[in-house]
């Protein structure tokens, strides 16, 4: 009797869980799969446009470079903020999680004053002689890397600081002793460590980064758009509701693929006894 009571506690959860997510996905997605009966031709027309298929494959790219990057700045920061001072960890944990905290159009609005034709960069660069004419770096998907990064770098290295923290010290220190390098003892020792924080990190970045809408919106534009503007665009702004389920289904599987992809590879790392 008291196990029945225990489930009732999820009960109001399970309903909300229902009504504003189930429900909703599912009504966008139907029109995808039964227009006509079951039919997945929805999706064949899709990767038939060659348009479609360039936003889909700029998606990947992009969210697949914003996360390696990621990872690749992270760690490093990530295990000097996990070995510095109490107080220098305070105020850097501070300007990692600032990003965080601004309106993602606010953020993306400074960074279009930085990377515009009259930007700061190009100012400086006119200052210095470097360049005769304004260089392109707003629109474009280094833009829209740039910022990704910007806002989902934090993600990765508040998880690293804290797998970091969780390493017994006297396992570096004992590879210190037996004649590893300091870059030796990191990258034998701490690194291997760190996968399972680096697999976690990944996972939030590149979702993150697959379903921004704001940041590839005001800094790609149109000219460099990917699945989450086109899902926008055709929803709201064209109405063709078919189209926009066809994409929002593309996303989940992709974000299903990769999680199940990095956490298989965490499992196998498992078993070789690399973490």
């Amino acid at each position: 009797m008291k196990q029945k009571h225990q489930y009732l506690w999820i009960l109001p959860g399970v309903v909300i869980l229902l009504l504003f997510l189930i429900f909703p996905l599912l009504s966008i997605l139907y029109p995808t799969i039964m227009p006509d009966g079951f039919n997945l031709s929805a999706y064949g027309e899709f990767f038939a446009n060659s348009f479609n298929r360039s936003v889909f494959w700029r998606t990947l790219k992009i969210a697949s470079l914003v996360t390696f990057l990621a990872a690749l700045l992270g760690l490093p920061t990530a295990y000097y903020m996990a070995n510095c001072s109490a107080k220098v960890r305070s105020l850097l944990m501070g300007l990692v999680l600032f990003p965080l905290l601004i309106n993602s159009v606010v953020r993306s609005f400074a960074w279009i004053t930085i990377l515009g034709r009259n930007g700061l960069i190009n100012q400086l660069l006119a200052s210095l002689h470097w360049v005769n004419e304004p260089i392109k770096l707003l629109y474009t998907e280094s833009a829209i890397v740039i910022g990704s990064l910007y806002l989902f770098l934090p993600l990765m290295i508040i998880t690293l600081v804290g797998v970091i923290e969780t390493i017994n010290p006297e396992i570096i220190e004992a590879s210190r002793s037996l004649g590893a390098s300091p870059i030796r003892s990191f990258w034998d020792v701490i690194f291997p460590l760190t996968l399972p924080g680096i697999i976690v990190g990944s996972i939030l970045v590149f979702t993150g980064t697959l379903t921004a809408y704001t940041t590839p919106q005001l800094l790609g534009g149109n000219e460099n758009m990917l699945m989450s503007t086109f899902l926008y665009q055709n929803a709201m702004t064209l109405g063709d509701w078919q189209l926009a389920g066809v994409i929002a289904l593309l996303m989940i599987v992709v974000t299903i693929i990769v999680m199940k992809a990095l956490n298989a590879m965490a499992r196998q790392l498992d078993k070789r006894g690399t973490i």
